[in-house]
């Protein structure tokens, strides 16, 4: 039984399954006994503003909770908002928690990725060190898969699935044309290629996958690129590659700075990305002289909702909830995990991990993971994230299109 409301809020990046995380705390509260379950718009920024909701003026019966499982985004909306250290920033935390006492709140949900765990791990360790009784709980989400300690991530088996589908689909177009091509195609991932990985995905009995796949745990060169291009282009007429975003030459800048005048930084002093497709195209075109197309996937790998992954969502889900029942038992300053039981049948548990050993890490591919070349992955990567795309869940469809659950901002 909860004694005490609930705050719960979404932070960083979203996904096509970060509400069906929402979904669980909510719920979960809910048939917990929670009486107020209480929504921060905007993060950690919009509670420092003052500005939350009773979800349940937006969640009323079993339908609500089902299209808001399959709307895509975050339903509260998200932020990029850095908390400083509390020895830096006292001010902010009285605040907080002052806004939290004011209503009654006990227990502290943040759905988000790596810097969300460092808020989660700032507010429980200011909680302790005041004697706050408010419980802080990190629910995971990222479609970087980049989150410490736990096998794999909410939202990266979606984006996973929309990856592989979508370069299925690209491959079949590319390879319509008797004319020499060369298609790069660009996938999220700053310094983790989880989502560039799974492209190799597309491989089946009807698709031989990308030609080459560059992670950024892997150095790039740019001559070694030219080279293994020509080596393709002596037995493939298409040539089709995968490249992350976030790959780095020998000097550590991301080869995308090349295409770029100035660099944006946000909050947390992450370097803006993307145009490493059409930046490689101009070089290829400029080196070889053949028809070369750069494709930015960009924000369509995390918000299409219409292809999600059904044990996506439903581990989604579990994350949630789970999170909930974790801070009923008492937890504080610890975030939710799974952990693999078997591949085949595919198995996973969740568990709690302290929030210290998750925050302000990064887990990579494994060097093992990848071909001694550096231009693929191997047959480990498939078993582990090939069951992370099964299943579908198709959107309620209105008038011929999804029909989402949205708050009007």
């Amino acid at each position: 039984m909860i004694h005490g409301n609930v705050m719960v809020g979404q932070s960083g990046g979203p996904t096509s399954v970060i509400n069906a995380s929402l979904v669980g705390v909510f719920k979960t509260a809910q048939d917990e006994g929670c009486k107020t379950v209480y929504g921060m718009r905007n993060g950690i920024e919009g509670l420092l503003e003052e500005r939350y909701i009773d979800i349940s003026d937006y969640i009323k019966n079993d339908l609500d909770i089902e299209l808001l499982k399959r709307t895509p985004s975050s339903f509260l909306g998200t932020c990029r908002f850095k908390l400083p250290h509390a020895d830096k920033a006292p001010e902010l935390y009285d605040r907080i928690f002052s806004i939290l006492n004011g209503l009654g709140v006990k227990y502290f949900f943040y759905i988000g990725g790596n810097d969300s765990m460092d808020t989660i791990m700032q507010l429980s360790e200011y909680a302790r060190k005041i004697g706050s009784d408010i419980r802080f709980m990190g629910v995971p989400k990222t479609i970087d898969n980049d989150l410490a300690c736990t096998d794999h991530t909410p939202g990266f088996g979606s984006a996973s699935k929309y990856i592989a589908s979508t370069m299925k689909e690209i491959i079949r177009d590319a390879k319509t044309y008797p004319n020499d091509s060369i298609t790069i195609v660009e996938i999220m991932g700053r310094n983790a290629g989880w989502l560039t990985a799974s492209s190799a995905l597309s491989r089946s009995e009807d698709c031989d996958g990308p030609d080459l796949i560059y992670l950024p745990e892997v150095v790039f060169d740019h001559e070694k690129f030219l080279e293994q291009i020509k080596e393709k282009k002596k037995t493939h007429k298409a040539v089709i590659v995968a490249v992350s975003e976030g790959i780095k030459t020998a000097d550590g800048k991301y080869v995308c700075e090349a295409n770029k005048n100035t660099t944006l930084v946000d909050s947390f002093g992450h370097k803006a990305l993307g145009g490493t497709a059409l930046y490689l195209s101009d070089f290829l075109t400029d080196k070889l002289g053949i028809k070369c197309r750069g494709i930015v996937l960009a924000t369509l790998q995390r918000c299409a909702s219409h292809l999600v992954s059904r044990r996506d969502i439903t581990e989604a889900f579990m994350a949630g909830a789970d999170a909930v029942m974790a801070a009923l038992r008492g937890e504080t300053g610890k975030m939710i995990i799974f952990k693999r039981i078997s591949n085949n049948p595919y198995s996973i548990v969740t568990d709690i991990m302290d929030i210290r050993e998750v925050a302000n890490k990064e887990k990579c591919v494994p060097l093992e993971w990848i071909t001694e070349d550096g231009t693929y992955v191997s047959e480990e990567f498939d078993t582990y994230a090939r069951p992370l795309i099964i299943g579908e869940l198709s959107p309620f469809m209105v008038d011929g299109l999804p029909r989402h659950l949205f708050i009007d901002r």
